[in-house]
């Protein structure tokens, strides 16, 4: 029996970043190769170029199908959209040009993945400003990936390791992600980390709700979120079958779930949930997009705008995107081979 290898549809970044360097890398890691089937997905001039950087002699073979795909340790498999002057580009420097190379990679992928051609699409990092500059005004990967799937709402993970993380809100003010914190999204956001969680090969994950104040509140004292919203989302989701603790202080939530007390956290809020993800693996973490109609993992870090050109960024966190993307396709597959 052939095992099943995931074609997975992996966007270059921004081409003035180290993204495309990172690429090349995690392609040509041992811990990849023999699970699943990458396709770049951007400029093949770039990608080129990104091989001679790292100074890893690959083959850039250029397709317009994923059906004119060939094998082979050192062929790299570039859908060339051609959208990149290499005599003109200027690595580590931000530009309009790179934005949307960046954003037509995505689009690229995305509809690929969503038309069932590719089984999933993980993405390098793109700049935010390049994006802005180039007409794009959207605050990150999440909001394009949502826009490009016709859904009003997506929701964050991020993964480390075994510590898993989902957002009740990521990009607005800190006074806004108060105001956010509701009983329905909350319950929202925890029936989606529990999905994802178990596509991870998780089948039933504890779950861990941090509360919004310190101390989840004392009781009143330091705010009533957790009384108002909290503390009834934890019990209607007990209601339902789910194994969730909380709210517990959020100063030690993290804590436990990162010694492995537990599958998934809450966290209320953007930098509630990513200073710890941070903290435990800044080099392997990884940024999945839960709420679409398809399977996304994302490096979990910038452009590297430092270190473009210079062949040495670190493409764990790539690597660590593709294996979890591969995990997921393969529980997806295997859950409706079992329908």
């Amino acid at each position: 029996m052939t095992t099943y290898k995931p074609l997975l549809a992996i966007t270059m970044g921004d081409p003035a970043g180290a993204g495309p360097e990172i690429v090349v890398k995690a392609l040509n890691s041992p811990e990849v190769r023999p699970i699943c089937r990458g396709l770049v997905i951007g400029d093949a001039g770039v990608m080129r170029a990104a091989a001679e950087i790292v100074g890893i002699p690959m083959e850039i073979h250029t397709v317009s199908t994923p059906d004119e795909m060939r094998s082979g340790e050192r062929v790299l498999n570039v859908l060339d959209l051609k959208d990149v002057d290499l005599a003109t580009l200027v690595r580590g420097r931000v530009s309009a040009s790179a934005g949307k190379a960046a954003y037509d990679a995505i689009e690229k992928g995305t509809l690929l993945t969503l038309e069932g051609t590719t089984d999933a699409i993980v993405t390098s990092a793109l700049n935010k400003d390049a994006l802005n500059q180039a007409g794009y005004h959207f605050p990150g990967h999440t909001q394009i990936l949502a826009h490009l799937c016709g859904v009003s709402d997506a929701v964050m993970m991020l993964t480390a390791d075994n510590l898993r993380i989902v957002h009740v809100s990521t990009h607005v003010s800190l006074r806004q992600a108060c105001d956010l914190v509701t009983k329905e999204r909350i319950m929202r956001v925890l029936q989606l980390g529990v999905d994802a969680t178990r596509s991870m090969g998780v089948e039933k994950p504890r779950v861990v709700v941090p509360g919004l104040n310190p101390h989840s509140g004392e009781g009143g004292l330091f705010g009533t979120e957790e009384a108002d919203h909290i503390i009834p989302a934890i019990e209607e989701a007990k209601a339902l079958g789910f194994d969730v603790r909380g709210p517990l202080p959020p100063d030690t939530a993290f804590l436990r779930a990162y010694r492995g007390e537990f599958d998934l956290v809450i966290a209320m809020y953007h930098d509630q949930g990513h200073i710890p993800i941070k903290m435990a693996g800044f080099e392997k973490g990884v940024n999945v997009t839960l709420g679409l109609p398809i399977i996304r993992t994302s490096v979990d870090h910038g452009t590297v705008f430092g270190k473009a050109g210079k062949g040495t960024a670190d493409p764990t966190s790539m690597i660590e995107a593709i294996k979890l993307a591969t995990t997921m396709c393969r529980t997806a597959r295997d859950s409706s081979a079992r329908r």
